[in-house]
């Protein structure tokens, strides 16, 4: 089976997962599927209970509860001060108690390498996707180059799960697309760029904006590759 093959497996084992256990084993064949040392998802929800799963040890996730480190970690207040990627040399470890903690994090298992996703649902939901590894600077580049797009998908997956299994939470009404908002979350879910897209639909690149607008609208979804997420995940395009 290849790759691309594996991970649409994981992701329809997933979308069809009814329980937090679903998640667990997801980030479980994420990490093997990726060939990393670990992958995590923490999220918060919009009533300000956490969740999370993963592979981390629990020895490491005990330490890290008992001790606070969520008020320390570079991690988390790096990334909930950002909406894109980061990678994890981007973040402060300057100050004496989060080298401490670094220290402490190798010991317990964790990598010296780090990629997180920020993902931010409705009603002040906030997500973290981590992946994590061992391994050189050049090394963790070219795989950070590499798989970037695929763990924002990713993220957005794990995310729209998550947000179902909230409790009290209001069921969204699906919208359709139309076939010209189909064309465009299609090629760019394929690759294409938004000069490329327009091109082959033979429109502006105004045009293509106002598309990828209300198909964003229409599928609640907080910015282009969220919507390309979501429109994948619910079947209303096929790559």
């Amino acid at each position: 089976m290849g790759r691309t093959q594996q991970l649409e497996c994981i992701l329809e084992s997933l979308e069809q997962a009814d329980a937090l256990s679903g998640l667990q084993r997801a980030s479980e064949a994420l990490r093997d599927h990726l060939k990393v040392d670990h992958v995590a998802y923490h999220w918060v929800d919009s009533a300000g209970d956490q969740y999370g799963c993963g592979t981390y040890s629990l020895a490491w996730q005990q330490r890290y509860v008992e001790q606070n480190y969520l008020r320390i970690d570079p991690v988390v207040i790096g990334c909930f001060q950002r909406f894109h990627p980061v990678d994890w040399k981007q973040l402060d470890w300057s100050a004496k108690a989060v080298r401490a903690f670094q220290a402490e994090a190798i010991e317990y298992g964790i990598g010296n390498q780090g990629y997180s996703i920020p993902v931010r649902g409705p009603n002040g939901q906030f997500a973290l996707l981590t992946i994590n590894h061992t391994c050189d600077d050049d090394i963790w580049a070219a795989f950070t180059e590499e798989h970037r797009r695929e763990l924002i998908l990713i993220a957005h997956f794990l995310n729209e799960k998550a947000l179902e299994f909230e409790p009290d939470r209001t069921p969204e009404t699906a919208q359709s697309l139309s076939p010209r908002e189909v064309d465009a979350i299609t090629l760019l879910a394929i690759g294409y760029s938004r000069a490329q897209v327009a091109d082959t639909l033979s429109i502006s690149e105004h045009t293509l904006r106002v598309y990828i607008e209300s198909a964003r609208f229409k599928l609640g979804a907080l910015n282009t590759t969220h919507a390309v997420a979501r429109a994948l995940s619910r079947g209303l395009i096929v790559v």
